[in-house]
């Protein structure tokens, strides 16, 4: 009876996720923005040892459509051709008629200090109030990316949080795991801003002001971490005012997946150092939906397996999955990731047992590389 009721526990507290409060994103309306909005922004990329990605996504960056935007291109001591890209880039463009400037920044070796560094060199460089971020193996989804981000930057709002979705690749079991997870985490961060406690974004497609970043001193409270120049940067500066989502396909960014399951689990062993440094809010309420995630298939199958209340445990399954759907389905069809429902199940398993290896692999050893 003590499984049952706990069981039970579970699936209301995943209903009151899905319903209430990833229903805030997955049940709501697109916002209508005025597209005429052409706030001046720097878009700045880091890159390092980038030289075929940057070969490959600059162009789309020179061809938006967006009045007098500025580009600034931080090499940060690679090793390979990455600045010569960005110079040749740069004397092919600097005339190009929606691009008010070109700037390059590179770091030496000897000063550069990882990714945050490097970022913050960009910021300072730029000449607007407004910057627009993105990662070297990205490219926009169309040439309204700048216009469709920076015009969210109206009433008081000065972080916008966009989505950085993944190249699709047929047939690839691991490719979808990966978008499913991105989808996850999407539904999580968009969820969160619509109720007023935004947590973080993601730096393949985020905008916010150089005020804000400036008052709470850049990366300095965290410079010692070496991943969270996103998420990290967003759970400081991020509020219930000043924070818009940016969800129109248009304003997507598109980034080319890790095409094996070792080196998306060394990624994501990276980027979940970050969450410990989470406000504490944040951290709870993330925390309670894994555990009622992974408590909802273990109990499920140790109720089914073990004969318990068939019934009623069945009843219960068949809830929960219909507002999981429901909200699954809806959040997916917006953010063009409508292929992945039919595998949803399967991936979500996926998913919790690959954040419980994560968590494991953290306890035993701490990932040192970036």
């Amino acid at each position: 009876m003590f499984l049952f009721i706990t069981f039970f526990v579970v699936v209301i507290i995943q209903i009151f996720y899905y319903l209430l409060i990833f229903g805030r994103f997955s049940f709501s309306k697109s916002k209508v923005i005025n597209l005429e909005n052409h706030t001046p922004v720097s878009v700045i990329i880091c890159a390092k040892n980038e030289e075929v990605n940057l070969k490959n996504n600059l162009p789309f960056i020179a061809e938006q459509d967006h009045p007098g935007f500025e580009i600034i291109l931080v090499n940060d001591a690679s090793t390979d051709l990455s600045f010569q890209v960005m110079q040749d880039f740069k004397n092919k463009y600097k005339n190009a008629p929606n691009i008010s400037k070109i700037r390059l920044i590179s770091l030496s070796k000897d000063i550069s200090n990882g990714k945050k560094f490097a970022l913050g060199k960009g910021l300072n460089a730029a000449s607007n109030k407004f910057v627009l971020l993105t990662d070297a193996d990205c490219k926009p989804s169309s040439k309204e990316w700048v216009r469709d981000m920076s015009s969210n930057f109206i009433d008081k709002k000065t972080v916008v949080l966009g989505y950085g979705a993944y190249q699709k690749i047929e047939r690839s079991l691991i490719n979808k795991l990966i978008r499913f997870e991105t989808l996850m985490t999407a539904i999580q961060y968009f969820s969160y801003a619509k109720l007023g406690i935004p947590y973080m974004g993601v730096g393949r497609n985020i905008a916010y002001s150089k005020d804000d970043f400036d008052n709470v001193n850049g990366f300095d409270s965290h410079s010692h971490i070496r991943s969270g120049d996103d998420d990290l940067l967003i759970n400081q500066i991020a509020t219930k005012i000043n924070t818009s989502i940016c969800t129109n396909k248009n304003a997507f960014t598109i980034s080319i997946p890790k095409t094996n399951f070792k080196e998306w689990f060394d990624q994501k062993r990276r980027h979940i150092t970050t969450a410990s440094s989470y406000k504490k809010n944040h951290q709870f309420l993330l925390g309670l939906f894994y555990i009622s995630q992974f408590l909802f298939w273990f109990l499920a199958i140790v109720l089914l397996l073990m004969n318990i209340n068939i019934q009623f445990t069945l009843i219960l399954i068949i809830f929960r999955f219909i507002f999981w759907y429901l909200s699954i389905y809806k959040s997916a069809k917006r953010l063009n990731e409508t292929d992945l429902i039919f595998l949803a199940p399967v991936l979500e398993i996926g998913i919790i047992y690959s954040q419980l290896c994560i968590f494991i692999n953290n306890i035993i050893s701490h990932p040192k590389k970036w």
